[in-house]
């Protein structure tokens, strides 16, 4: 089994074919795309292959050191995970395909009026340890 981060964006992938931010969605959407994604994960619980998820606050503040004494920077030029970053699904599958498959699949969430999003959702192995080499 392989781990691979499922990353739900809010900016920075390709648009999505029902490109309505959710900000412009009613309660009732929300609420469907909720569910869906719910369900989702409870049937891979059922198999096994869901390890965790949430979704993320659009709130947060992007910190890095900067030296001994010194108070941490905050908000640096770099573009913001809180900008990029909607939510994320770790799963633990026997391939990429079964990745590939199911972040295809989680991309059909419902959206504004109902329809699907088809999202684009960045697919990321877990780094593992290189393999041992023996002689």
């Amino acid at each position: 089994m392989a781990k691979y981060l499922l990353l739900k964006h809010y900016r920075g992938a390709p648009a999505a074919v029902n490109d309505v931010p959710m900000d412009r969605w009613t309660p009732e959407e929300i609420s469907a795309h909720m569910q869906y994604m719910n369900d989702f994960a409870a049937r891979l619980e059922g198999t096994g292959e869901f390890v965790d998820g949430q979704a993320l606050a659009p709130e947060g503040t992007f910190v890095r050191y900067d030296g001994e004494g010194r108070p941490p920077v905050t908000d640096g030029p770099f573009a913001e995970t809180k900008d990029l970053i909607a939510g994320w699904m770790v799963i633990d599958v026997d391939s990429h395909e079964r990745a590939v498959e199911l972040a295809g699949e989680l991309s059909a969430a419902p959206g504004a009026g109902g329809k699907p999003i088809h999202e684009w959702l960045e697919v990321r192995p877990f780094l593992t340890a290189p393999p041992t080499i023996t002689e």
